[in-house]
C-alpha cells in the first residue's frame, strides 16, 4: 500500500498532537531512509542505528516546530545528519561531553493505552515469546526486558540505560516493530 502525502500530513499533526499512533507510523514509515542515510556515511550498523534512534527521538521531541509545507523526510534526515557531525567532532577532539538532550525531551509521546504489540507480548506462550525475542539485537532484548518482563516506567528504564529518556521511547517503538515482524513471519 502507497502511503499519499495527505496521509502524511495527517500522521505529522496527529504526531503534533501526542497521538502515539501517529508516531509510530512515522517511525515505520521513515526509519529505513534515515537509517540507510546513516548507513552509507558511518558504515557501522551499530553507530547508525544509535544516530537514527536519536535523530527520531530528536525529530518527536521538536514536531510541533516542524513546518509542513517542507519535505518530513528531509527535516528527519537533516537532523540525523547533524547528529552524526557533533558525534564526529567529539570523537574526532576525543572529548568527553554530554549529549545536548535533557530528560524533559520526548514528553509528547504517549502512552496511554496498550498497543497490539503489547497486547501480543502479554498474550503470547512465554516460552515462545523468548525464542522471538532472542532474535533481536541485543540492545532491544534489554529494552524488551526491562519494559516488559521487569514492569519498568520508561523513566526508570532511562535511569537503568544510563541514555536520554527520548532513546529509551524510541528504542522501544523500534523493538516492539521489529519484534512484531519478527512474530508475524514465524506464523
Amino acid at each position: 500500500m502507497e502511503v499519499t502525502p495527505e496521509e502524511i500530513t495527517r500522521q505529522i499533526q496527529n504526531a503534533k498532537k501526542g497521538k502515539q499512533d501517529a508516531f509510530k507510523f512515522l517511525l515505520d514509515h521513515y526509519w529505513n531512509g534515515v537509517f540507510g542515510f546513516q548507513m552509507k556515511r558511518v558504515r557501522n550498523e551499530h553507530e547508525a542505528e544509535d544516530i537514527t534512534i536519536e535523530a527520531f527521538a530528536k525529530a518527536f521531541d521538536k514536531i510541533d516546530s516542524f513546518d509542513e509545507k517542507y519535505s518530513f523526510s528531509t527535516w528527519l534526515v537533516t537532523i540525523s545528519k547533524n547528529i552524526q557531525i557533533d558525534k564526529s567532532r567529539k570523537k574526532n577532539a576525543s572529548v568527553y561531553t554530554n549529549l545536548d538532550t535533557t530528560n524533559e525531551q520526548l514528553t509528547h509521546i504517549a502512552d496511554h493505552s496498550p498497543t497490539p504489540e503489547d497486547k501480543l507480548i502479554t498474550e503470547q506462550n512465554l516460552a515462545q515469546l523468548l525464542r522471538y525475542i532472542k532474535q533481536l539485537k541485543p540492545h532491544y532484548q534489554e529494552v524488551i526486558n526491562l519494559r516488559y518482563f521487569q514492569e519498568m516506567s520508561y523513566n526508570d528504564i532511562s535511569e537503568t540505560l544510563e541514555e536520554p529518556l527520548n532513546n529509551v521511547k524510541v528504542r522501544l517503538l523500534r523493538a516492539r516493530k521489529l519484534l512484531a515482524e519478527i512474530i508475524s513471519q514465524e506464523k
